[in-house]
């Protein structure tokens, strides 16, 4: 039976960031993963970068995160265009404004521009703009690149991963716990869950229940087409991220849901609300009409009733740990996760974490 230092469960950004950070620190690390690595929403989600639509509180995990980002550059096609929010009426004007301020306030690197400044950054815009947003640091990445890219870093830092290779069974004691796979049972001295949507039954697996919620976000891509947008394009609601890319293709988002559970291990786009999503692309980019839907999937995002992260002890039991539920997690996640393998280093994080500790429930035998 192999031993390590770490097991980390969940192979998305953070549960490679904090496997990496453990790893610089000394650690023996082993990482398992269902799937693929990267594969579930961090490599299924639109790869917005947007700072304008980061929660407050976590403005300056965004920040840090964006670094990570642009520091990887072209590996994992980041893309510095730009960003805009737009309103449309007098109630989502002033949304906006009061959004964006206590961003500011909070550090974001966010203007609030005018409808012509708007405009002119992007013509194909609907003229019915009567608010804005700008952030000259919002851009996007190639989702679908970041596991390809986090599987190297994982490489080459010696860390062990199972890739296809679900947590059939977690057992814990006071020498601690065991991971059974179906490529083996790995031991480790200490417990890492990162396994978003996944993470209420594999926390149950330990006597732990978290009130967690799943979301089944859709997200459609356009063919290409002639260059139209430039920049990030969002809405002061929070229900529309719009992007083309270098290839000329259109990725649109916003949350717009689907169907299904993560126990059943896939979504079902529902076309009513599909189509109302490119519905709204099209009223804020009226050429977009030109362009044909090319595919379109779904990807899970997890939340805690107060949308804020699952990040520090597991409540109860020694040496186990929690990091899920991080929205915006795309951007946040590289950070937050580092933070998190300091924490299971013993070092004191650079910013606070979020206790798990607010939400558990009761825990069973394994509890200490």
């Amino acid at each position: 039976m192999s031993e390590f230092d770490l097991i980390v469960v969940g192979g998305g950004i953070m549960g490679c960031s904090a496997a990496l950070r453990a790893s610089e620190g000394g650690m023996r690390v082993a990482l398992v993963e269902r799937a693929a690595i990267g594969s579930g929403a961090s490599g299924v989600n639109a790869g917005t970068l947007s700072l304008q639509i980061k929660r407050v509180a976590l403005m300056p995990y965004a920040i840090r995160g964006h670094r990570w980002w642009q520091k990887a550059g072209d590996k994992v096609g980041f893309r510095r265009t730009g960003g805009l929010t737009l309103a449309f009426n007098e109630r989502e004007a002033t949304l906006l404004e009061e959004r964006m301020r206590l961003k500011i306030a909070a550090g974001g690197p966010i203007e609030l521009v005018t409808p012509g400044f708007a405009l002119q950054r992007e013509p194909s815009l609907t003229s019915r703009v009567i608010a804005a947003s700008w952030c000259a640091d919002d851009g996007y990445a190639s989702a679908n690149r970041t596991g390809t890219y986090l599987r190297g870093l994982l490489r080459d830092a010696g860390v062990t991963y199972l890739e296809y290779s679900p947590a059939e069974a977690i057992d814990g004691g006071d020498d601690g716990f065991q991971v059974v796979t179906p490529l083996g049972t790995l031991k480790g001295r200490r417990l890492l869950l990162t396994a978003g949507a996944w993470t209420k039954p594999l926390a149950a697996k330990l006597g732990v229940e978290f009130p967690v919620h799943v979301r089944v976000n859709t997200v459609s891509v356009l063919e290409r087409g002639p260059a139209t947008v430039g920049s990030v394009i969002g809405h002061a609601t929070g229900l529309l991220t719009l992007k083309q890319k270098a290839d000329g293709t259109v990725l649109i988002g916003g949350g717009w849901q689907g169907r299904g559970s993560s126990e059943e291990g896939r979504g079902e786009i529902v076309p009513a609300t599909m189509l109302d999503n490119l519905r709204l692309a099209r009223f804020v980019v009226p050429p977009l009409a030109r362009f044909r839907l090319l595919r379109a999937w779904t990807g899970f995002e997890a939340h805690v009733p107060d949308f804020y992260p699952l990040a520090g002890a597991l409540p109860g039991i020694r040496d186990a740990f929690v990091l899920s539920c991080v929205r915006g997690g795309y951007t946040i996640g590289p950070y937050i996760g580092r933070l998190l393998g300091d924490l299971i280093l013993g070092k004191e994080p650079e910013l606070k974490l979020f206790d798990p500790a607010r939400f558990a429930g009761p825990t069973t035998a394994l509890a200490v």
